[in-house]
């Protein structure tokens, strides 16, 4: 049985381990962790990573579409296919400027792209500036808070930044995908063999 209760800001789960004896783990300090991150931290190797394997899967699935179905939607309601790009494109730079970073942010708009070589332009861009504020950080800064987060996030690491728009570009991803399949186009990750 776990029992969950709070001790100056701390955390502290003791669990009762039934099948191995009962023992119990022993309760957390009240003392708060050290600030200094540990040597084996690897948030930010992980999250440059992360974030040069989303900009390629990205990148393949905005080329995918031909450019004369660039103005595909499932529905009225939705965003098209350009729309969809350049919603990832100003997404990251814009939720990526909290970061703070010297690294200059693209100057693109939704309406400067006409083209779809202007549209992957853009959206490589953006990456390209997330990877430029990803470089200028240590294992310890990225963890840091940002002084002005989003109202919709709240106090949030530079990491929580990078994790949201991650996230995000996923969600817009699984929208493409399946512009793509009503279109008769397979999605570039899927190819192979894959669903």
């Amino acid at each position: 049985m776990s029992v969950i209760r709070v001790m100056t800001g701390i955390l502290v789960i003791p669990l009762a381990l039934a099948a191995c004896g009962g023992a119990t783990t022993p309760a957390a300090s009240p003392e708060p962790a050290a600030a200094a991150t540990p040597p084996n931290s690897q948030v930010l190797m992980q999250l440059r990573a992360d974030w040069q394997a989303q900009k390629d899967t990205m990148m393949k699935i905005a080329d995918a579409m031909p450019e004369d179905k660039f103005s595909y939607k499932t529905t009225p309601p939705q965003r098209n296919y350009v729309e969809q790009i350049m919603h990832v494109a100003t997404a990251n730079v814009e939720l990526l400027k909290v970061l703070a970073g010297k690294a200059a942010a693209p100057a693109f708009t939704p309406e400067s792209a006409k083209t779809k070589a202007d549209m992957l332009k853009a959206l490589g861009d953006s990456y390209d500036y997330g990877t430029a504020l990803l470089n200028e950080l240590t294992e310890t800064t990225i963890l840091e808070p940002v002084k002005d987060p989003p109202s919709f996030l709240g106090p949030s690491s530079r990491a929580r930044i990078v994790w949201t728009l991650l996230a995000h570009s996923m969600d817009i991803y699984g929208q493409m995908a399946v512009y793509l399949r009503l279109n008769g186009i397979v999605p570039p990750a899927s190819r192979g063999g894959g669903v």
